[in-house]
């Protein structure tokens, strides 16, 4: 490890020390400079592999990341009852202050699944939707307005929150469902599903996130695409990453590193046929990052769209 990387690891550390000595992790002043220093350290262009740091450092690494998912599921939860307290909710969305950010991943797995897809999804399900499925009504808003989302969380508060920001939108609300459940505990209903995004915090280790992927690996159809969320670099400090030569089952066929303001890197998979089902994952020759294709800073890939532009 190099010196950058010395000082970022120790960087990291030491606001992780700060962070885990705090009493709540709700929005506040404090907190939301902990995680906001947090974060730039963590898009700073330093080339990492988490995964040859030490054990101690990984085992941190994972406290980490788990109190990053418990505070970005405070902020969403604050957020939703704010802007569901409205008249209107959607036409509020913007007030969270990471809208932009979801505006651009939106617009980045709408294009790759536009690429990708051999037809037009109609049924998609979003897995790990939260109290705040910015996802969801951003693509079924702007991009896919015939298809119908089916979102799954396993708390039924953020499920209620949820509902109350489209169910005054007379459109959102007849092609939006939100279920309460461990998607483990879903089977046959998978084969539903056209498309199928995993959240970046569903599956919050390499255990627990290959169980989910190998279940939905099982009960997909095929052919069915899986979008699924990871992290790349220092931004491995934040989120879980998705290994793409381990999604047995699938095809591997796309993968988007970011390297703007936008966390997550974006995996694109399709479903083996029957035929195809031990067969190991193919993955591209190739993987998406500024120094080669980026949809982010491409205006005439496809037109960046907010809420209030909709068309009706």
């Amino acid at each position: 490890m190099d010196y950058q990387q010395e000082l970022l690891v120790g960087k990291v550390l030491e606001i992780f020390q700060k962070i885990s000595k705090l009493d709540k992790l709700n929005p506040s002043k404090h907190v939301n400079v902990l995680f906001t220093q947090l974060v730039t350290t963590c898009t700073s262009p330093c080339p990492i592999d988490v995964t040859r740091l030490s054990i101690e450092d990984r085992e941190t690494i994972s406290k980490l990341i788990r109190l990053c998912g418990k505070a970005e599921g405070l902020l969403e939860s604050h957020y939703s009852t704010l802007i569901g307290s409205n008249e209107n909710p959607l036409n509020h969305i913007n007030l969270f202050p990471y809208y932009t950010n979801y505006l651009k991943l939106s617009r980045l797995e709408f294009t790759m699944l536009s690429t990708n897809c051999t037809k037009v999804p109609t049924q998609v399900a979003f897995v790990g939707s939260g109290p705040l499925p910015l996802t969801s009504i951003i693509l079924a808003t702007c991009y896919m307005r015939h298809a119908c989302f089916h979102n799954y969380d396993i708390d039924p508060s953020a499920n209620s929150k949820a509902f109350r920001l489209i169910s005054s939108d007379p459109d959102l609300s007849n092609r939006m469902f939100f279920h309460t459940t461990d998607i483990a505990n879903v089977s046959s209903g998978l084969e539903d599903y056209d498309v199928v995004f995993l959240a970046a915090l569903v599956g919050m280790d390499d255990k627990e996130k290959t169980q989910i992927i190998n279940h939905l690996g099982k009960h997909m159809a095929p052919g069915a695409i899986l979008l699924l969320r990871s992290a790349h670099g220092a931004r491995a400090f934040l989120y879980p990453v998705v290994d793409p030569s381990g999604l047995k089952g699938f095809e591997v066929l796309s993968v988007f590193h970011p390297t703007d303001e936008v966390i997550n890197s974006v995996i694109i998979a399709r479903k083996h046929a029957v035929n195809q089902e031990h067969c190991s994952p193919m993955i591209p020759s190739k993987c998406y990052e500024v120094e080669g294709f980026n949809p982010l800073n491409h205006g005439n890939v496809i037109e960046e769209l907010t809420i209030d532009d909709k068309q009706t």
